[in-house]
């Protein structure tokens, strides 16, 4: 994988994704990839079961741990160091009470 000139996004396998915040502190950022792959495991167990419910829920926190890491939401690079901080901190607390971590 390699980083687009501005730093915003990475190319991987010839598709554009958006880069995880780097203002993220390792603690944080190892705990919600921790918690996403967790949550894509539960996505797979949930389609191998036909479990649409717990699929949901596993997608749900998929979607919360990407958004903490600044990969979906409002882009990292038009929020302030405050509001990055709040949305990181916001999906760890979620993540972390919803008691599936990885």
């Amino acid at each position: 994988m390699k980083r687009t000139e501005d730093g915003r996004h990475i190319v991987a396998a010839g598709r554009r994704w958006r880069a995880s915040d780097p203002l993220l502190p390792e603690d944080a950022r190892r705990r919600l990839v921790s918690h996403l792959m967790s949550a894509r495991r539960a996505v797979a167990a949930a389609r191998r079961t036909a479990d649409p419910a717990a699929e949901r829920a596993a997608r749900d926190r998929v979607h919360l741990a990407k958004t903490g890491l600044g990969e979906r939401g409002t882009p990292w690079w038009e929020q302030s160091p405050e509001a990055r901080r709040e949305r990181w901190e916001s999906a760890l607390h979620a993540l972390d009470a919803d008691g599936a971590d990885g």
